[in-house]
């Protein structure tokens, strides 16, 4: 109950955030070397490789009889997940990640919003 209050009289609001499809960022290409317009989208993790050593290792401890070997985990605390960037330069194609602050929600949109052609009285 305190934690929670602390954060109100912060003024952390951790529930949605519009971020632009497109902005001015430093791009430090050689062609660049100044700022200039990044592609943004989310960042999202490939697929796990099954030959990397980790996993490999994990596989050949599971193996045979004696069950689960390692710890899984369950107290999962948190309720955001921190924002991962990836902005493309227009020009060069180089691609650089950042982050964001937590949010719950998290969405790609244009600048401002888009009001209907045909507005309903």
């Amino acid at each position: 109950l305190k934690l929670q209050f602390l954060y109100l009289i912060e003024g952390h609001s951790h529930t949605m955030v519009n971020y632009p499809k497109s902005k001015k960022s430093y791009c430090a290409d050689k062609s660049c070397n100044t700022h200039t317009n990044h592609k943004v989208v989310q960042y999202k993790a490939g697929k796990a490789s099954l030959c990397a050593q980790g996993k490999r290792r994990y596989d050949a401890k599971q193996k045979g009889f004696g069950g689960q070997t390692k710890p899984v985990f369950h107290k999962k605390a948190k309720t955001t997940k921190k924002i991962s960037l990836k902005l493309q330069c227009v020009k060069c194609k180089r691609v650089k990640l950042t982050h964001i602050k937590r949010c719950k929600h998290f969405e790609l949109a244009d600048q401002g919003r888009k009001k209907s052609k045909d507005p309903t009285w």
